[in-house]
């Protein structure tokens, strides 16, 4: 146990020693400025926060980056490291950040940018400044003390001849110069810095003296003067002054593209003038070309034909003029019999109808024409006219748009599926126009407005469609749609009659109107408020509601309601409905009476008897009374014995 303790003892001791940190966070900053001139001096100063509970036994480790790429990195003890920038550059530009490392803890700073302004001024220089034509020279153009990409721009006479991209700040240029005179250089430059770039101070300029070559090309043209279309030209071409190259000089004759000739130290060419332009001589001497120019100006005979059409509007299948012409004529050298005139075309066939007239038929498809007019071994060529027929419109049809309602506006569309735009449309009644509207767009429609009162008058509406200037068009057929006539006359009629229905019949209710059908129908019973019975559609003009064995309930007036698609609701009038009793209801009722008429009678009869009889033994009591026999009869009230006498009919 003892050499144990003692080893745990030792590491609590070194382990008590052991400084305990943080790194809390890191700084960068560029000093004096974060915006500087070139050659100006910076420092970035990167800082770290670090928390420590004694002295720290590692060394922090920083690093900075521009644009994300390591660029400098060292050990440091101290709590912060400069990095300095001497004589800054434009390549000095970006965006700036470090990190500090401590035994493994690690904080980056947030990134500060470093913005550099100016460059410095190109410095040219050539291998000589005095050449012959056709010769080359080096030009080489430096950009002092910077660094970074570069891009290199060589001028001569102000002109960019070439561009030289570089990684180091020096590029090199070969520049030839043709013909003699004294040329001005110079250079500049582009520094790439991305995402941006910025451009050089022109250069120092210097001068460079060329020699032009001793011999040149002889252009000769005859003759010079008044030249005509057609009028044939002489043009020879060589070589003027000291020209002896072995194998000679192979000399080219053009005008414009054409190349009219070529030959050994001379050509010769005839040729017809047939426009005006440049005529040129040229050959190479090495690597110099030598060229001698002339233009010449020919005077037109005739001008461009040009091509037009008779017709203003052109439909398909009619007969069309098409007339070649040519407005300006040479009247000295060129008379209209002169010119003969054709027609290019790949339609119809065309009859010629003399003086550049031609006649054809009009194609059903779009379709170019061109014409040429010759005279004198020139042919000239119209420019292309393109002739759109028009189609001619087609049988329109005429409907309705929505329901046509008896006394009400209603619309008519008139249509032609056929038929180039626009197209008027012409609406009739018994012949007579009435509107015009004209359809000028796809999807525009012609639609009018009309109101019949009698449902016949809708065959009476017929329309017209035209698209031509004659106004020759096509009529449609006569409007053919149903007319929905409104309801009217609405009556209610009470099956067996009002005053005839006795319980346990059957009431039928039938409700009929004057209209269009279907028709909607409604039953109604008026009971404080309208009570709705029954409700049904019908395709006909009327229609019934049975009420099965009826009581003295169903007592009470009633009416109807109908209704159809023309939507204005009639109403019927009120009928009053009395039940009656039944038959066997009143048989019994009469039997009851007469039972009772013979229960009194009888009663009356047997009323009458009691009261005979009363009397009769009256009399003779009295009698025996008097004579002293049952004297205790006689002494009861007269009332009571006689009220004995109605006890049965009471009990009755």
């Amino acid at each position: 146990m003892g050499p144990l303790l003692l080893l745990f003892s030792c590491w609590t001791l070194v382990g008590a020693q052991t400084p305990l940190f943080k790194l809390r966070s890191v700084t960068l900053t560029i000093e004096p400025a974060t915006d500087l001139l070139r050659d100006a001096n910076a420092t970035l100063w990167c800082r770290a926060g670090v928390s420590s509970s004694g002295t720290l036994t590692h060394v922090p480790v920083y690093t900075f980056y521009k644009d994300g790429t390591k660029v400098f990195t060292k050990k440091s003890a101290s709590s912060e490291l400069a990095y300095p920038l001497l004589h800054v550059r434009y390549s000095n530009t970006g965006k700036y950040k470090c990190r500090v490392e401590i035994d493994g803890q690690g904080e980056n700073s947030d990134t500060s940018k470093l913005t550099v302004t100016g460059v410095s001024v190109p410095l040219l220089q050539l291998s000589r400044s005095t050449l012959s034509e056709g010769e080359e020279l080096t030009a080489s153009c430096s950009a002092p003390d910077e660094t970074g990409a570069f891009f290199f721009y060589f001028y001569v006479d102000g002109r960019e001849m070439q561009d030289q991209p570089a990684r180091s700040n020096r590029a090199d240029a070969q520049l030839r110069f043709n013909g003699g005179g004294v040329r001005q250089v110079h250079c500049d430059y582009t520094v790439m810095l991305a995402p941006g770039s910025t451009k050089s101070n022109k250069s120092n300029t210097v001068t460079v003296s060329v020699r032009e070559l001793s011999f040149r090309p002889l252009l000769e043209i005859r003759p010079v003067a008044e030249v005509f279309e057609g009028d044939q030209l002489s043009v020879s071409c060589r070589p003027e002054g000291n020209s002896n190259i072995p194998g000679g000089l192979l000399l080219l004759l053009t005008h414009g593209t054409q190349l009219l000739g070529s030959g050994v130290d001379h050509v010769n060419s005839s040729i017809t003038a047939k426009e005006s332009g440049e005529i040129e001589c040229s050959f190479e001497v090495g690597n110099v070309p030598k060229k001698a120019t002339k233009n010449i100006s020919v005077i037109e005979l005739f001008s461009v034909p040009r091509l037009s059409v008779s017709l203003a509007e052109v439909f398909a299948g009619d007969r069309m003029v098409l007339t070649c012409s040519s407005a300006v004529l040479v009247a000295r050298r060129l008379t209209s019999e002169d010119i003969s005139y054709a027609l290019d075309s790949k339609g119809p066939p065309t009859t010629e109808l003399g003086a550049g007239r031609f006649s054809v038929r009009a194609p059903p498809h779009p379709l170019s024409y061109t014409c040429t007019a010759t005279a004198r071994g020139i042919t000239k060529h119209s420019q292309a006219l393109l002739v759109r027929p028009k189609v001619s419109v087609v049988r329109p049809s005429i409907t309705v748009v929505e329901q046509v309602i008896l006394g009400r506006p209603f619309q008519i569309r008139c249509l032609s599926e056929g038929g180039s735009l626009p197209i008027n449309y012409t609406l009739f009644r018994k012949y007579e126009p009435l509107n015009v509207t004209t359809v000028s767009t796809p999807y525009q429609q012609a639609l009018f407005t009309a109101t019949i009162q009698e449902s016949d008058d809708i065959k009476l509406y017929m329309c017209e469609a035209a698209n031509k200037p004659n106004n020759e068009g096509e009529l449609s057929p006569r409007l053919n749609a149903s007319v929905i006539v409104p309801l009217s006359n609405a009556t209610l009629t009470a099956l067996p009659a009002p005053w005839d229905v006795s319980e346990g019949d059957a009431l039928i209710l039938i409700c009929g109107v004057t209209g269009t059908p279907p028709v909607t129908f409604k039953w109604y019973r008026k009971d404080g408020g309208a009570q709705l019975l029954f409700a049904g559609t019908a395709n006909g003009r009327s229609m019934a509601h049975r009420i099965h064995a009826v009581s003295r309930d169903h007592s009470g007036s009633y009416y109807c309601e109908a209704v159809n698609h023309a939507r204005n609701p009639v109403r019927s009038q009120t009928v009053l409905i009395e039940v009656r009793l039944a038959l066997w209801k009143k048989g019994m009722i009469a039997a009851s009476c007469l039972l009772v008429l013979c229960v009194a009678a009888l009663l009356c009869v047997l009323h009458f008897k009691s009261r005979r009889d009363a009397a009769s033994n009256s009399e003779g009591t009295e009698g025996r009374a008097t004579n002293g026999t049952r004297d205790s009869v006689a002494s009861l009230p007269a009332d009571i014995s006689n009220r004995s006498s109605y006890s049965i009919p009471a009990t009755v």
